[in-house]
């Protein structure tokens, strides 16, 4: 059985980052000209990050994610994929930037991965160049074609939509979905750590996204069953499927049965904690898998989180923190938390 928390949420997900490195600097993650990277040597082992794995899939977690920054900067990954399959998730994901998958999706795929998530925002190369500082829209798109190609058969496509930024691209992005055999997910601009240029004018909510489609597509109808997901699901006249996370505008944190595990082995149970707990020191102080996993059960069972409706409540919503407090602990990240 799962743990539950103080308000009847299991813990049935993980999210796993395994660096905090990235190769595209995304303007609502990483607008910053400088970082503060981990130290490379504190970051978990892979035996550690499966030793981990193994213990909180005994406490009921289903579906494991691994996150970067990007995660395909981390070598051998495969390997990693490989040995987190054996374990026996319902679910072993990843969400990706693509730029790498060219190389990497048929054997990411042959390890066990079964689902695969690209970032994507733009289908215009000037954009791109503009919005993450790097010219890499064609191998991003290529790394798509390759998942399909690998045996992924609908790999997810994620668009952070940003008024004045991209937000005449919503048509574009359904129809590339459409030809490409994905399926898209439209993510209000949010304001976690790392998006110190957050600010709410730019964010398109759920309502005005899905009056553009309908307009131009016929009207959206949700599918049933959301469950625990961060995606409202729905469905055009034409089958088309896609999907909005709205957590900015309408948060899902009373349903939210997800953890996060930084690169460094830092545990966090809500995107927006402002502290963590040091999941590396107790890998390495010789505790045995049974009082690893009383712990995490533990700070499960007092887990009081909701924090993207309580950021919601706020009378002045501004970033969640200064790149001054970001460069003072790089824990508060989103590329370090891996969304």
């Amino acid at each position: 059985m799962s743990p539950e928390d103080r308000h009847g949420r299991p813990l049935r997900k993980l999210r796993i980052s395994v660096t905090d490195r990235c190769n595209l600097r995304c303007a609502y993650c990483m607008p910053e000209e400088e970082y503060r990277w981990l130290p490379r040597e504190q970051l978990l082992s892979f035996e550690e990050i499966v030793r981990f794995a193994r213990v909180v899939r005994g406490l009921g977690v289903d579906e494991l994610r691994l996150t970067g920054g990007e995660p395909l900067l981390r070598k051998h990954l495969v390997d990693l994929v490989a040995s987190l399959g054996e374990i026996g998730f319902d679910k072993l994901a990843m969400t990706t930037n693509g730029v790498l998958l060219v190389e990497h999706a048929q054997g990411l795929r042959d390890a066990g991965l079964t689902s695969l998530t690209v970032s994507l925002d733009t289908l215009k190369r000037d954009r791109f160049v503009e919005l993450t500082r790097r010219d890499e829209l064609e191998r991003t798109i290529l790394g798509i074609e390759a998942a399909r190609a690998a045996g992924f058969s609908v790999p997810k496509i994620n668009t952070v939509v940003m008024r004045g930024r991209n937000d005449d691209e919503i048509l574009d992005m359904l129809d590339f979905a459409a030809r490409v055999g994905a399926e898209l997910r439209f993510i209000e601009y949010m304001d976690v750590g790392g998006a110190t240029r957050w600010d709410a004018k730019t964010v398109v909510p759920q309502h005005e996204l899905l009056a553009a489609i309908a307009a131009a597509k016929g009207p959206a109808q949700p599918l049933p069953h959301r469950g625990a997901a961060p995606a409202q699901r729905f469905v055009l006249p034409s089958g088309q499927v896609f999907g909005v996370i709205a957590s900015t505008t309408q948060p899902f944190c009373g349903t939210c049965d997800r953890a996060r595990i930084v690169a460094d082995g830092r545990f966090f149970t809500c995107l927006y904690a402002r502290e963590g707990y040091d999941v590396r020191a107790w890998l390495r102080s010789g505790l045995s898998d049974e009082e690893l996993a009383f712990r995490v059960a533990s700070i499960w069972r007092g887990r009081d989180d909701r924090g993207a409706e309580r950021r919601l409540a706020m009378h002045e919503r501004a970033p969640l923190a200064s790149a001054r407090e970001l460069a003072a602990d790089p824990h508060l990240e989103m590329h370090t938390r891996g969304g």
